[in-house]
């Protein structure tokens, strides 16, 4: 059995393109792989942030992830602090790759570009999310477009430490999910449906309730041809349309696209699509919410879980490095 590990950002609320795009197929690996799913409230610190609204907002995605299939029974879910080998391992990570090769992070320079004062922590990002892999012998990440290049400077690492003290880690594999929808805005289909843009119309959020859902297809962009078909290219608000149809109800988008004759009645059956499969997922997020402790106690257990694992892997690379061990080891 093959061992994946995922992650999602702390900040902000779950949306559609999370769940189509990572979440479903996060619930199906839990079955067929040992499967590390971490909540990166770590992460979420290298962007300005409100103490109180981080703390809530790692709550409200744990619940979310346990109501949308994830069972800490079948796989391990956890809270990235709550594991402190990885703040531990990501200082031998920082030591390893280099100033130039961080720089050169699309990610990091993006964001540096829109604003006056730049955390060292977001560039050093790339670094933590190398350790949060690398502590669980991870074999496979699944990972977006957006995040490709930080997993290939984590094998980098893993390859440089390894050569440099010996094998110490396994060098993870990208792997691009097989049925993850691509989600984007509603109003920017050009763009992917992201929680950290400024687009409410655009992002349909997982807690938002049926009329909220079908405002906001009702009024997503298409174009001024009232043409149904699908062309990602020249028409990608109905691209992006047909494409959440069929990643919510199922079938082709290009062959979805020739049941409608306007863009009105392909609106309405995507929202109804939409609002369907989100229904029983909203519910049970709403119950968790009220239930703190079950969630409370599902995160202990993972965290637990969680450190039988990375606490090895820590003692082992902290050793090969040369750093004195104390009495009882690193972990």
């Amino acid at each position: 059995m093959a061992r994946v590990l995922s992650g999602v950002k702390s900040t902000g609320a779950v949306h559609l393109g999370n769940y189509l795009g990572a979440f479903r197929n996060w619930v199906a690996d839990q079955d067929s792989d040992d499967a590390f799913f971490l909540i990166a409230d770590l992460h979420a610190m290298t962007e300005p942030y409100e103490p109180s609204a981080l703390a809530t907002g790692t709550f409200d995605v744990a619940a979310d992830l346990l109501a949308v299939g994830l069972d800490p029974a079948r796989c391990t879910l956890f809270v990235q602090s709550h594991v402190p080998e990885h703040p531990r391992l990501a200082w031998l990570i920082e030591c390893t790759v280099s100033f130039g090769e961080l720089s050169r992070m699309t990610q990091f320079k993006d964001k540096a570009r829109q604003r006056e004062t730049v955390r060292a922590g977001l560039f050093t990002y790339p670094a933590l999310m190398a350790a949060d892999v690398l502590l669980y012998d991870a074999d496979r990440v699944p990972v977006g477009d957006d995040q490709r290049q930080h997993l290939e400077l984590t094998r980098d690492a893993a390859v440089r430490f390894n050569n440099r003290f010996g094998e110490t880690f396994v060098v993870p594999e990208a792997a691009v999910p097989a049925h993850g929808a691509r989600v984007m805005d509603l109003q920017n289909p050009t763009k992917k449906m992201s929680k950290s843009e400024s687009s409410p119309l655009g992002t349909v959020l997982l807690l938002d309730p049926p009329e909220e859902i079908d405002r906001k297809i009702r009024k997503a962009v298409t174009d001024t041809d009232t043409e149904v078909r699908y062309d990602p290219e020249k028409k990608p608000g109905v691209a992006n349309l047909l494409e959440l149809l069929a990643a919510a109800r199922g079938g082709d988008p290009a062959t979805l696209a020739g049941d409608f004759a306007g863009y009105g009645p392909l609106k309405e059956a995507v929202s109804e699509a939409v609002v369907e499969i989100l229904a029983p997922v909203r519910r049970r997020a709403q119950e968790l919410r009220a239930d703190r402790g079950y969630v409370t106690e599902a995160l202990r257990l993972g965290a637990d879980k969680a450190r039988t694992v990375a606490a090895p892997v820590l003692d082992r690379a902290m050793r090969a490095a040369g750093l004195l061990a104390p009495a009882g080891g690193f972990a």
